[in-house]
């Protein structure tokens, strides 16, 4: 059946009629084949497997029309499913329309580059018209499918069609028989980094480039699982060495721009993307990562033009839209909000696609104070977050408790003492949308004070404490805290302190506004005895339902479910209690609304707190000159305002799950 390649990734799998098809559809039986999917369909319109049988079964009885309108229904349901894009290919090409067959088998390579019919045409294609840029990138593909077991082409494939865990047994199946087969241990990181497992998907593709350090294929994977387990340092030497291996390539030039943002060299960043955003001819993605590090140091009107321009090349890149919502003093016009509106009135979006659009178009709607409208698209787009996370409130319950039942007063008392004398930290800790930016960009108007960043450091030593571990295993941490003696604190003290080094500009002392921190008060308070810890505190229906509203980079998943949030916030007013308790004196609770009701004498009251005289500047925050890469960067750069606080208001008829999940006593405190 050659370029067919039907596979049973795309949605239910019905009865056993789906299989009597596919199994006739190999024997080129095509009427029968078609008679079965047909009744089907009929009691199953939405079974996306048995559409995609029967376009190949309609395209090979060369009735194309039907074919492709079997398509169109099939992608209204799944749009990101990439062989439905190759079969619309397929049959362009059987009709002689090359250029659309062209765009068909761009976008199915784009969304399942294990597609080796796609990447045969390409290659023909590009051939034929002389492009031989275009037909070196669809050869080295095509040769590197061609030339794996046919086990991990079905991976690839698999993996890119959202069928995560077939992909993940097959590929664990095929190294048991193959132990250290390079591709195969890098197939089982990606699948293990999609599925969140990274410490999994590190330690495999450090295992093969220790086998084959000129495996630039793993390096440059290693690079983003380094990145998304916030270890920058690294993953920025990484992408240097990559850089350095493969001169000219366009992805590694992206990755090595992303890592120094990361690190916070933004100008080497903008100078990399800027070359890069005149060479690529689809720099929607170039575009993107100039907006992000022109917002982070304050250049807004270039980040919005950034932006707008990722946007112009690729309309439905919903990602640019939000990052324009983003900034939140952006305001979008009439035509913007119409095409928005369109974007997602049409469907066909990806599930990314769609849920940055929504969460763009409700802050649009806000704008314009049209809220019922601003939170039907809020909620949708959270509902859609909220599919592919795999979040649980109970086990996040557990570990708080963990924390308390293990960092007893007793256990407090005996740990006193331990850990590293540096008190250059400040950590500032609460949750995310509590007001934690600004408190930050107060302190670090301070000649004393770096402002640095979200710190992934304390959060990084605890995944190695807790070890690799299968995700149904109670955590080792904090637990084994209580295996480890004094000099073992002092290490992860002074570890910290060399670890975060690179994010300082050579002031005493520095902040780490890593809200997920209060998580882990015990642990940092052990390993760094003399920190300073601030609780950015916010009203509870104010704070959980800003979070809501936001849309973040990374973590956070207890916020895209209103009962989520509303759980989370109360187990850390909890949490934050029992800190208090057991290490009195040791934490400032900052209370946001006190902040911009009364600004001068909070701030007098946080440098009391840190043993530090007053300076003038730290009232006039909003002048302070420093890469801010929160949500709340463009507000922190301007004067004090009150207009946030009670903006949840708007939203009260929609919120009752919010206030069930508080509780009375939170929820009614405003």
């Amino acid at each position: 059946m050659g370029d067919v390649e039907p596979d049973s990734t795309a949605g239910s799998a019905g009865d056993d009629r789906l299989d009597r098809a596919e199994a006739l559809l190999k024997k080129q039986r095509i009427g029968e084949a078609s008679g079965l999917l047909e009744s089907l369909i009929e009691d199953e319109p939405g079974n996306a497997r048995a559409l995609f049988l029967l376009a190949v079964c309609l395209r090979y009885r060369k009735i194309h029309d039907r074919a492709l309108e079997t398509l169109e229904r099939l992608l209204d349901r799944q749009p990101d499913y990439g062989r439905a894009w190759q079969e619309i290919g397929h049959n362009h090409r059987d009709r002689g329309r090359d250029d659309e067959a062209v765009g068909a088998y761009e976008r199915a390579v784009e969304l399942n580059p294990g597609l080796i019919a796609s990447w045969r045409f390409l290659a023909q294609s590009a051939r034929r018209i002389g492009d031989e840029r275009r037909e070196a990138l669809a050869k080295t593909n095509l040769r590197r499918l061609e030339n794996l077991p046919p086990e991990l082409v079905s991976v690839t494939s698999m993996m890119h069609e959202g069928a995560l865990y077939k992909a993940e047994r097959l590929c664990r199946h095929f190294l048991q028989r193959t132990p250290h087969h390079l591709e195969a241990m890098r197939l089982l990181a990606v699948i293990g980094m999609k599925l969140h497992v990274y410490d999994d998907a590190e330690f495999l593709l450090e295992s093969a480039l220790e086998l084959d350090p000129d495996f630039d294929l793993a390096r440059m994977d290693y690079v983003s699982v380094l990145h998304k387990r916030q270890k920058f340092a690294r993953a920025h030497e990484e992408a240097a060495l990559l850089r350095d291996r493969m001169p000219g390539n366009i992805a590694a030039e992206l990755a090595f721009a992303n890592e120094c943002s990361a690190v916070g060299r933004y100008d080497e960043a903008l100078e990399v993307l800027d070359a890069l955003a005149e060479r690529v001819e689809r720099p929607a993605n170039v575009q993107m990562l100039r907006g992000h590090a022109l917002k982070t140091v304050g250049e807004h009107d270039a980040a919005v033009e950034a932006y707008q321009a990722a946007r112009e090349h690729r309309p439905e890149f919903g990602d640019a839209w939000w990052s324009l919502a983003n900034m939140k003093t952006y305001r979008f016009d009439d035509d913007e909000l119409d095409t928005m509106h369109r974007l997602l009135d049409r469907g066909r979006l990806s599930a990314v696609d769609e849920y940055h659009l929504c969460f763009a178009f409700a802050k649009a709607l806000e704008d314009r104070e049209r809220y019922a409208e601003a939170f039907r698209y809020y909620d949708r787009g959270n509902r859609r977050k909220h599919a592919e996370l795999r979040y649980s409130a109970d086990r996040m319950h557990e570990d708080f408790e963990r924390q308390k039942a293990f960092f007893t007063p007793e256990r407090v008392r005996e740990l006193d003492g331990s850990g590293a004398s540096d008190d250059d930290p400040i950590f500032i800790v609460g949750l995310p949308r509590a007001g934690s930016t600004l408190v930050e960009q107060i302190l670090a108007s301070h000649s004393k004070i770096d402002g640095t960043l979200e710190l992934p450091n304390v959060l990084a030593l605890v995944h190695r404490l807790n070890g690799r571990r299968r995700r149904d295993e109670a955590p080792r941490y904090p637990g084994i805290l209580a295996d480890l003696d004094d000099e073992k604190f002092v290490e992860f003290g002074r570890q910290y302190i060399e670890d975060t080094r690179v994010h300082r500009q050579g002031a005493p002392y520095f902040t780490d506004k890593m809200p997920n921190n209060f998580r882990h008060i015990g642990l940092i308070l052990t390993m760094l005895p003399k920190a300073r810890i601030i609780d950015a505190r916010r009203a509870a229906m104010a704070c959980c339902f800003s979070g809501y509203k936001q849309l973040f980079a990374e973590g956070q998943e207890f916020s895209y479910s209103l009962a989520d949030i509303g759980r989370y916030y109360r187990d850390y007013v909890d949490l934050m209690a029992h800190w208090q308790r057991v290490y009195p004196g040791r934490i400032l609770q900052v209370d946001y609304e006190d902040v911009v009701a009364d600004l001068e004498p909070q701030v007098h009251r946080m440098l009391d707190f840190l043993g530090m005289e007053f300076e003038p500047q730290c009232v006039e925050f909003h002048r302070t000159k420093r890469s801010v890469r929160t949500a709340s960067s463009e507000q922190v750069r301007q004067p004090i305002y009150t207009s946030g606080v009670e903006q949840w208001r708007h939203f009260e008829p929609w919120l009752d799950p919010l206030r069930d999940a508080l509780g009375p006593e939170l929820s009614e405190q405003e």
